[in-house]
């Protein structure tokens, strides 16, 4: 990288528009994960020395961030590994347990839940949702990329070999008594998990693996001795969600995974020991071509066509003098690329949202 790394968040500061830039100041959420010692029974009742061992998250935010207010309720969430599964609780504090759906693949946000997103190689393509509800009824699903790029969610696939359990404290379904939280343990199979990973394998200590968690959680009133979604007076319909997650994507969309928190594996047995998380030295370079890459969208909307280069994005040609964001364009297609710290390899962003590391941005599956 011939141009520093000052010069280069200098040239783009100077852009109207910073929202990925953001995460310069607000690094995502961040967890390491350590191995467990034994066995891990999904009941939700955490009773594993492997769970008292390792810490919670911090709590988590609005979706968007500190632009709105705390949750009303606390939620954290727990994880550890092993050779066959990621485990991952979460407690969720509820003084109103409800949940309505039992048929598998419901759309489950329609209940209070929790969500996983999943990203193995955090490409932002082929990633996996996972929804629950308090009665224990799932909804997994697959995205081939953001809907936003055209991704199609893949409803018919499933985390095969997936393991749940569910612990209430408190009486479900009932407004006559205020209850305590309800907590949900999964065990995530690599053995599916890894489909989608560029590489096709399982995790080793210091992998890092995007990764998000979401809460959707409903106004309620009670109405003739049973929950009702609160009916706003003004437009005579429910008001919307509350969407409270680990890592704010600072928009309400969890379809960002550049947004989402970053998942570190460590070689360590839960209570054995700590390990640091280790910032990716390619972070910077990552928001860069991501910031860019949004602006490339915003040149389009202005003139039907993507730029050339970094000038025509209204750089300043004397910070651009040494520039380090290499441009491939054409007028409806364009692949972004940088240096990365690994020597020979660099970091490629393309119109479609897919960003990787690599020797070149020739496709892998056309090479003979």
């Amino acid at each position: 990288m011939r141009q520093s790394l000052l010069i280069t968040l200098l040239l783009l500061l100077s852009f109207a528009s910073k929202a990925q830039l953001i995460l310069l100041e607000q690094h995502p959420s961040k967890y390491v994960c350590y191995r467990t010692t034994g066995e891990v029974i999904l009941d939700g009742k955490l009773n594993e020395p492997d769970w008292n061992a390792v810490e919670w998250t911090q709590p988590f935010v609005d979706i968007e961030g500190d632009k709105k207010p705390l949750p009303h309720h606390e939620t954290r969430v727990k994880m550890l590994w092993d050779d066959q599964y990621l485990y991952i609780t979460a407690r969720l504090d509820e003084p109103h347990l409800w949940a309505t759906l039992t048929e598998r693949e419901s759309v489950i946000f329609y209940d209070n839940d929790f969500e996983v997103f999943i990203d193995p190689d955090g490409d932002t393509h082929n990633y996996y949702e996972f929804e629950i509800n308090a009665l224990g009824t799932e909804w997994d699903l697959m995205l081939t990329k953001p809907y936003r790029f055209g991704g199609i969610a893949v409803t018919s696939w499933d985390v095969a070999g997936i393991k749940c359990g569910i612990h209430l404290q408190g009486t479900l379904n009932d407004p006559s008594d205020t209850d305590t939280c309800w907590i949900v343990e999964m065990a995530f199979p690599w053995l599916t998990l890894q489909e989608t990973h560029s590489k096709e394998q399982t995790p080793i200590p210091g992998d890092q693996w995007k990764i998000n968690f979401s809460r959707v959680h409903w106004r309620l009133d009670v109405v003739d001795g049973k929950y009702a979604k609160t009916i706003n007076p003004d437009t005579k319909r429910g008001f919307p969600e509350y969407n409270w997650v680990w890592s704010p994507q600072h928009a309400i969309n969890m379809h960002k995974p550049e947004y989402w928190g970053i998942l570190q594996f460590s070689g360590i047995e839960a209570g054995k020991g700590n390990e640091n998380y280790v910032k990716d030295p390619d972070f910077e370079t990552k928001v860069v071509l991501r910031w860019l890459f949004d602006e490339q969208y915003r040149y389009m909307d202005k003139h039907n066509r993507f730029a050339h280069s970094a000038i025509e994005l209204g750089v300043d040609a004397k910070l651009m003098a040494n520039k380090t964001i290499n441009f491939d364009a054409t007028n409806k297609r364009f692949t972004l690329s940088s240096a990365s710290k690994e020597k020979g390899l660099f970091w490629f962003i393309r119109e479609d949202s897919r960003i990787w590391k690599a020797a070149d941005d020739t496709p892998r599956e056309i090479r003979p």
